[in-house]
This record gives structure tokens, C-alpha cells and sequence, in this order.
């Protein structure tokens, strides 16, 4: 079950698989890897308590998702501990860590969906003929539940960064 058409790369359109994830719904289950100190797991349930924000990208080896991963981490250092921050792709655990430690990105956890594009086909991102995830955010309540959800329209522009920072902010209060 595809949306042909949903996102664009360079005025291509291009099909998510997936269903469309709905501000006002619980967020979908999801399992990403990530790498410290060995191979971990981060789950939907590891994110409960706190708001949080989901930083989708295609890859952090390209420029843009590069400046947004970037963007969210130094408008995000403000809010510490009080949220979570995570970016996620479908780059090896490896890559994202050495990326992440490169940049000092601080603000934000990196997740990666490479073992079964599990987050990508469920949050609706997985990019069916790239086969990579569509660049959008997520902001989470504490419960899980969806309060913002942007997928950007053509996937080489950057997010709206005010209204999912808005949107996150609104929820610590």
C-alpha cells in the first residue's frame, strides 16, 4: 500500500509506504538500533514520560539533513534533559555515531531503521522506490501521542523548524 505522489525528490514524484500518521493519534510502535558502546535498542516505550521530538532524514551523509540535524540540535540545547531528541535515518548505528560525535550533537539521540524499515513503514516515511526515509518530524506528548507531524512535501527542503520547536514547546510547559 503505497501514496503515490506524497513527496517529491527534485519534482519527482515519489510513493511512501505506509499509512499517514495523525496529529491527535497514538504514535506507532517502533524499535530503531543505535550504537554506544555496542548495538542498542530504542523503543516507543523508552520515549514515554517526556515530550518528544523524531527528526526523520534521509541520510546524514547529505548536506540538508545535515543542517537539520544540526539546526535541531543547538535549538534543542536549551530544553536539556526535559525532552527527548531523536534523528532518525536509515544510515548504519556506526555512521550516525560517528556523525553525531563529529558534529557534537548533544540534543539528540541518533536512531537508525536499517534492520527492517519498521519506523519508516509505520510513521508513513519509507520512500518506496529509494527505498530510504522521506525527511519529516514528529513531536510526541509524554503519552505518545502525535501533537505535530510534518513530512515535507519535496524532500531535498528543509522542515518548518519553528512550528515542530513551537509545537515541542508548547508541551514542556
Amino acid at each position: 500500500m503505497g501514496r503515490h505522489g506524497a513527496v517529491t525528490f527534485k519534482g519527482t514524484p515519489l510513493t511512501l509506504v505506509g499509512e499517514e500518521v495523525k496529529v491527535g493519534a497514538a504514535a506507532p510502535e517502533f524499535t530503531l538500533a543505535y550504537f554506544e558502546g555496542g548495538m542498542k535498542q530504542l523503543k516507543k516505550s523508552d520515549l514515554h514520560g517526556k515530550p518528544t521530538i523524531i527528526s526523520v532524514v534521509p541520510s546524514l551523509d547529505t548536506p540538508v539533513c545535515q543542517v537539520q540535524t544540526k539546526t535541531f540540535n543547538q535549538r534543542l540545547a536549551a530544553h536539556g534533559d526535559k525532552v527527548n531528541a531523536v534523528t532518525v535515518s536509515l544510515d548504519l548505528p556506526f555512521a550516525m555515531n560517528r556523525f553525531c560525535g563529529a558534529e557534537e550533537i548533544k540534543s539528540m539521540r541518533s536512531g537508525s531503521d536499517y534492520m527492517d524499515r519498521g519506523f519508516g513503514t509505520s510513521f508513513g516515511v519509507l520512500i518506496d522506490e529509494l527505498k530510504i526515509l522521506a525527511r519529516a518530524v514528529f513531536v510526541l506528548d509524554a503519552n505518545g501521542v502525535v501533537r505535530h507531524a510534518e513530512v515535507v512535501k519535496e524532500v531535498a527542503d528543509q522542515p518548518n523548524y519553528d512550528a515542530a520547536i513551537e509545537a515541542l514547546e508548547r508541551l514542556v510547559g
